[in-house]
Parts: C-alpha cells; sequence; structure tokens
C-alpha cells in the first residue's frame, strides 16, 4: 500500500468534501468587518446610521465584551496575540477590524460596511522594514530560548583568525501564504455551549482559546473543521477574527457566519515575515568550517513578539568548533507575523546554503565537496547523536541523478539562454504531538479511524486510514476516516510536520489493540498472531475476523492508541537524548535570459532522508509541492510594506505573483534514501511537510551565479536584479 491514492480525492474534485465556509447555521447572520484606514492611532468615533438604515442589516457593532481573565495565561502558540481589537480605541495596524456589520444577506453586510464611518485621531506609524531591530522579549522564544542567543566556543574570534573568511548580508521579503481557502467560522450558542466550524489546523487549541476567552469549560466548546482549505501554518495560530465572530453571536443571540475576503488575509492573519541575515564563515584552506555567525532579525508587531528563528539551521547542519548563532526583531506598526511554510529552517537554509555557496567559490572547492568535509556526525551544537541520518547517502543519490560530476559548465549557453546548477542542503527540525485514537472493526470487514485530527490537504485523509487498514490486512476501501471534530479523540496539531509521527503512532497501536482483543477471544498469545485478508493466523489456524467476532457475539471491536511522550509532555522535538531532524540534498539548473532578465526553472532533482515513507505517493507530492513553494520564495513572491501609506502595497492575487504549472517543468526527480528512525516511535518516519521547501531558495540563487556570475543575495531573484549593472 506505500503507494495508495488519495481518499480524498473523489470528493474534493466532485465538491463534496465541506469546509467551514460550505457550512450555514440555521437563522445565521452574515458577518463583515470594518477595518482601520489609519496605521497608528485612536478611533474618535463613529457615525453607524447611514448603515443601519441598509435593508436586511441586523446590528452594527463597534465594541465587544471584554474576555475573561483566563485568556491573559494562554500560551503563543497556539494564541496569536492577546490584543484583541474591538475592546478599546487603539489601532496598532491598517485593516484592525473597528466595527462589525452584521445582515441577513452577505450582500446586505458588504454593503453596510461601506456605510460604516469612523473618524481617527491619527499618530505617526512605524514602518517595520526601516525600524530599530532590539532584541525579544524573552516569552517570544516558544521554549527555544537557547535559540535566541547561542554560543559554542568564540566564533567572533575564529573568524577574525580563519585564513579563508566569506560575509554576506541575505535579505527576503515578508510574504504571505495566501491558502486557496479564506479563514472562516461559523459560530453559534445554544444553552451556553458554543459550536463553531472554522478552517484551522488544530481543533483543540481553537476549543481551549474560545473556552478561556468566555471563561467557561472547554467541554461546552465544540469545534469542528472537515477539511481546511490549506494552512501553510496561517491556520495554526488562533487569531482575533475567531473570538470576534463568537463573541458577537453570543451578543446578539444568533449564530454567525464570517468568511474573511482575500484582502481580509492580509491584515487578519499572519504571513513570513520579512528578514534580514548576516552570515559570516571562516574556513582554513581544506575548507573546514572554524567559525560559523549568524545573525538574523524579522518584523513584527508592536503588541507582540513573533521570533522567526532564521539561525537555527547554523548551528545544525555543519561541523564546527566556533558556532555563534542570534535573533532580533523589528516593531512596527504592521499585523502580526507568524509560522509559514517552512518556519525556521525554510529561511535559514536560504542564508546559510548561499553563504556555503560563497565558501566554496572562494576556496576553488565544489558545494557538494565542501558540504562532505564539514559533515556533521553528530549535532554540531551539542554533540548529541542523530535519532538517524542518512544525508550522505542522500548526496551521493542526488548527484547521480542529477549529473552533478559531470553538469554543464557555468554560463554555457542553450541558445540565448545562459545556463547555471546550483546545490544545498534541506532540513527541518522535528516535533511530536501527543496524538490519540479510536480504530473499530465491524464484522463485516470495515473499520473507522476516529480521532480529531484535521485534514489540510496533505494527506491524512489518506494515510492514517492506510496505517490501519495495513495493521489490520484490510484493503484501504474497506477504512474510514472520521476526524475535524473536538468531541473525537484528541489529536495532535497539523502542523510542525508532526501529524504522521503523532497521529500515525496512535493509529497503529489503536489497530494492534484491535488484534489484541481479537487473539484474547480466540485465546491466541497477541504478539505472535499475523493479520492479513481480513483474518488472523497463529502457527496453523486461520479464523476470519467476521467469525470471531460472531463466536464472541461482539457487533465490533474497539481499540484505542495514544503516542505518549516521556513526561507526559504534549509535544516534543524529539526522543531524549538524541537529535531529531530530517535532511535533503537539492540540485537545480535554471536558465537565465542575459537580454530581458528572465530567469526560467529547467530542472530538479532533491533527495530526502526523513525515515520510513508511509506513502511514497503522498510524500513525493509534499515534494514536489515544496519545490513549487521554494521556486515562489526564490524568483516570485514579495508582500511589500508601502512606506508612505502604512501597509501592504498588494492585498490580493492580483498583485502578487506565484508560481503557475507553466514555471515548473515536468524534469522534477524526487526520491528518497532507505531509513528507517528507531526513536521516532513504531513507524519510524518523520515529517517532510516543511522539509520539502528548505533549500530552494539557497540553490536557486547559487545556480544563477553559475549561470551570470551574479550573486543575489536578495530575494526574489527578478529581471531587475539579473540586470542591474551594479551587481
Amino acid at each position: 500500500m506505500r503507494g495508495v491514492t488519495r481518499q480524498d480525492g473523489p470528493a474534493k474534485v466532485t465538491g463534496t468534501a465541506m469546509y467551514a465556509a460550505d457550512y450555514n447555521a440555521a437563522d445565521q447572520l452574515y458577518a463583515v468587518l470594518v477595518g482601520a484606514t489609519i496605521t497608528a492611532g485612536r478611533v474618535a468615533g463613529y457615525a453607524v446610521e447611514e448603515a443601519q438604515r441598509e435593508p436586511g442589516v441586523v446590528h452594527v457593532l463597534t465594541e465587544l465584551p471584554a474576555v475573561d481573565k483566563a485568556f491573559a495565561a494562554l500560551p503563543s502558540p497556539p494564541l496569536a496575540t492577546r490584543f484583541l481589537p474591538m475592546q478599546g480605541n487603539i489601532v496598532n495596524y491598517w485593516g484592525q477590524p473597528v466595527a462589525m456589520v452584521l445582515a441577513e444577506s452577505l450582500e446586505a453586510a458588504e454593503g453596510a460596511a461601506t456605510r460604516v464611518r469612523v473618524s481617527y485621531e491619527r499618530e505617526p506609524f512605524i514602518n517595520p522594514d526601516t525600524a530599530v531591530a532590539v532584541s525579544p522579549s524573552p516569552e517570544s522564544g516558544y521554549g527555544m530560548l537557547d535559540a535566541l542567543e547561542f554560543r559554542k566556543g568564540d566564533a567572533a574570534g575564529a573568524f577574525a583568525e580563519a585564513p579563508v573568511r566569506t560575509a554576506g548580508t541575505y535579505t527576503q521579503p515578508s510574504r504571505h501564504g495566501n491558502p486557496m481557502e479564506p479563514s472562516a467560522i461559523v459560530a453559534e450558542w445554544h444553552d451556553g455551549q458554543l459550536t463553531v466550524h472554522d478552517s484551522v489546523q488544530h481543533v483543540y487549541a481553537v476549543r481551549d482559546t474560545l473556552a478561556a476567552a468566555f471563561g467557561i469549560a472547554s467541554g461546552r466548546v465544540r469545534v469542528i473543521a472537515q477539511h481546511t482549505g490549506g494552512g501553510f501554518g496561517t491556520k495554526a495560530f488562533i487569531w482575533p477574527h475567531e473570538i470576534l465572530a463568537a463573541q458577537a453571536a453570543r451578543a446578539v443571540g444568533r449564530p454567525v457566519k464570517l468568511v474573511l475576503t482575500r484582502q481580509d488575509m492580509y491584515s487578519m492573519v499572519g504571513y513570513q515575515p520579512l528578514m534580514e541575515h548576516r552570515v559570516l564563515l571562516g574556513a582554513n584552506q581544506s575548507g573546514e568550517l572554524r567559525a560559523i555567525v549568524h545573525e538574523a532579525d524579522n518584523i513584527t508587531a508592536v503588541t507582540d513578539d513573533y521570533v522567526e528563528f532564521g539561525s537555527v539551521p547554523s548551528k545544525a547542519l555543519y561541523a564546527s568548533p566556533n558556532i555563534s548563532t542570534s535573533q532580533r526583531v523589528r516593531r512596527g506598526h504592521v499585523n502580526l507575523s507568524s509560522f509559514m511554510r517552512s518556519p525556521i529552517d525554510g529561511p535559514g537554509t536560504w542564508a546559510l546554503g548561499s553563504a556555503m555557496d560563497e565558501l566554496a567559490y572562494t576556496l576553488s572547492m565544489d558545494p557538494l565537496t565542501l558540504r562532505l568535509v564539514n559533515y556533521a556526525e553528530s549535532h554540531p551544537a551539542d554533540g548529541t547523536p542523530w535519532s538517524s541520518k542518512k544525508l550522505r547517502e542522500a548526496y551521493e543519490e542526488g548527484a547521480r541523478r542529477f549529473g552533478w560530476w559531470d553538469r554543464p559548465r557555468g554560463s554555457t549557453r542553450d541558445g540565448h539562454w545562459l545556463i547555471g546548477c546550483g546545490m544545498a542542503d534541506c532540513t527541518q527540525g522535528q516535533f511530536r504531538f501527543t496524538s490519540n485514537a479510536r480504530v473499530r472493526l465491524r464484522g463485516d470487514g470495515t473499520a473507522t479511524v476516529e480521532a480529531g485530527y484535521t485534514d489540510i490537504g496533505a494527506g491524512s485523509t489518506t494515510i492514517f486510514p492506510q496505517i490501519a487498514a495495513e495493521t489490520l490486512g484490510i484493503d484501504i476501501s474497506s477504512v474510514k476516516g472520521i476526524f475535524g471534530d473536538t468531541d473525537l479523540p484528541y489529536a495532535g496539531p497539523t502542523y510542525g510536520s508532526g501529524t504522521t509521527i503523532g497521529m500515525g503512532t496512535a493509529v497503529h497501536l489503536a489497530a494492534n489493540d484491535v488484534l489484541r482483543q481479537l487473539a484474547n477471544v480466540m485465546s491466541w498469545p497477541s504478539d505472535e498472531v499475523r493479520a492479513d485478508s481480513g483474518a488472523l493466523t497463529w502457527r496453523d489456524q486461520r479464523r476470519s475476523y467476521a467469525d470471531i467476532l460472531r463466536a464472541a457475539e461482539f457487533d465490533e471491536v474497539v481499540g484505542n492508541g495514544e503516542m505518549v511522550l516521556p513526561g507526559g509532555a504534549s509535544a516534543d522535538g524529539g526522543a531524549p537524548g538524541v537529535s531529531s531532524r530530517t535532511f535533503g540534498a537539492m540540485f537545480i539548473e535554471v536558465g537565465v535570459d542575459p537580454d530581458l532578465g528572465l530567469l526560467r526553472l529547467r530542472r530538479a532533482t532533491g533527495v530526502y532522508s526523513v525515515g520510513a515513507v508511509v506513502n511514497e505517493r503522498t510524500a513525493r507530492s509534499q515534494l514536489i509541492g515544496g519545490l513549487v513553494w521554494g521556486w515562489g520564495m526564490a524568483a516570485m513572491e514579495a508582500s511589500h510594506f508601502e512606506p508612505r501609506l502604512g501597509h501592504w502595497l498588494s492585498q490580493d492575487l492580483a498583485g502578487v505573483p506565484l508560481p503557475v504549472n507553466a514555471d515548473i517543468p515536468p524534469h522534477i526527480d524526487m526520491s528518497f534514501v532507505d531509513e528507517f528512525d528507531p526513536h521516532t516511535g513504531p513507524l519510524g518516519a518523520k515529517g517532510i511537510g516543511e522539509l520539502s521547501a528548505t533549500g530552494i531558495a539557497a540553490a536557486v540563487a547559487n545556480a544563477v551565479f553559475d549561470a551570470t556570475g551574479r550573486r543575489v543575495r536578495d530575494l526574489p531573484i527578478t529581471p531587475e536584479k539579473l540586470l542591474d549593472p551594479r551587481m
């Protein structure tokens, strides 16, 4: 079953899959938010009479009740910000909700929202792009305080003494995730019980956040998310609009449906922040790294510090006795940034991978050879052993498949195109989340997998029924997944590339619990039975599941499984005593038109070390999607903060180029080395969703340098940068 096709495909291509905005509650009101038209200041007053006279308008809300004191104690993440709009008159960013229109129809609400008049007292705003970088608040470390400042040895001194040195500043703009489905929520109250249909990546985090906001028990909040149309981290946090919708529903006594517009997605939820990396590498003549220095800063809001830990790869990829990393933030009047595929290692590998290529050029050494010279057999920061690592094998296989050692010489022409090849490392830290699953096996040979995991399009609706089917020895067509509901057994979040590890383990254990119970019915030792073709075998005895259940007079057998982490933790970064990461090598060939500055992707090869691969088809799909994502980062995407107006210059897809099919060639070769990680769980698997988008930007920039001799250190690599005579 390793290449089983997606089980959710028919529902999604026929339109029967239900998303949050597809749900309608009886007697619901439609909500439209009115955003601030200043960047900083205060609301001085409202004129809502004209809006209230619009046919179908029921309420125009300008202030909502304060949240319960329990809200202040919530952790972040998953809570995005403790600053809630419409609970005072302060404006901290353009587009901040200052009013909400509720109407009987969406059209009435949209029309009335344009007639809400808001007067302001303007104040000077801080442009986050040019703000002074400062140390983040300690609580912004997300349990990674050592990542704010890290020191091993004397990196500054070793760099000063190194015979070969490179230093560069690498920048990347803010980027918005733009999931296909905008965020949406329907909130309804019945007898003190809150039920919401939401577009999220973790239903339980929304449940607990809303419960805290209203000061009620979590059991009185139910969150449903059958399908989520892409998240990319944007829907990993809980954002103010989710709380505002539930508050409004409670205030007016009717269900409220709020679907963010594409423009709202630029001011109501997070994005990957603009970052600046300063990377210094010092080496000896043999290429051995004697010093790594990585200083990174990113923009954030004046209300909260979000830290994009882009310096982390510099203490995780290459062996060096002296490493120094630090993180800063630039606070400005802008909505809060957040996780976006791929956080931490995505930005970090762009800067570090580019710097390594520069060092290789300075040394007159092949970039792959330089990486092999500095291969880290254990974690460079503290020497702990890897839980598993086959990056060396990935290098070898990737170079063979791409033809790296026989690649065309840089600046070779294909017609008028200049051809260049580049490579870079891919890596992503691993997270494990505690999860539970329930598996039901019925007498007719069908089974269900029940847990509250969310489907964001990455394959969870396929691999968890697949794991149950493989364990039970039945066809996947006989297994149905029931998911996306807080009334189901607790599932960890669908982010951090931790879904397969946590939920997959829980499903595997639950299915094995079913087999154990069946074996007990037969008085067979459960550790000696074999399951296949809907039957249980022990030695020379074989009984079908239907016969066993009939004999026991059972309608079904219910098994339970739990991914338990050491110390009862809800999440961790891997098993104790080992360091857990995924790795890969990306090889890319580009073409550059020297007259027009056009950049084209010609082919790409990626080979990855990711533990056991549960489903090669969905895994390879993730890797191809990550390549597309990385190409957008490298060559196309940017969200610019307009310094005079104080808001995002483009706030819809019309002004932001995104990769399309024509941008991606058919020559995409993605594969895996054979590996099993015994420390992650019984499946031996790791997460790959975010790994797939790391290293791409650096490989592209390195290929551009190979083709043109131009070292572009500022993403995206657009025509004007390839034509600039100063470069």
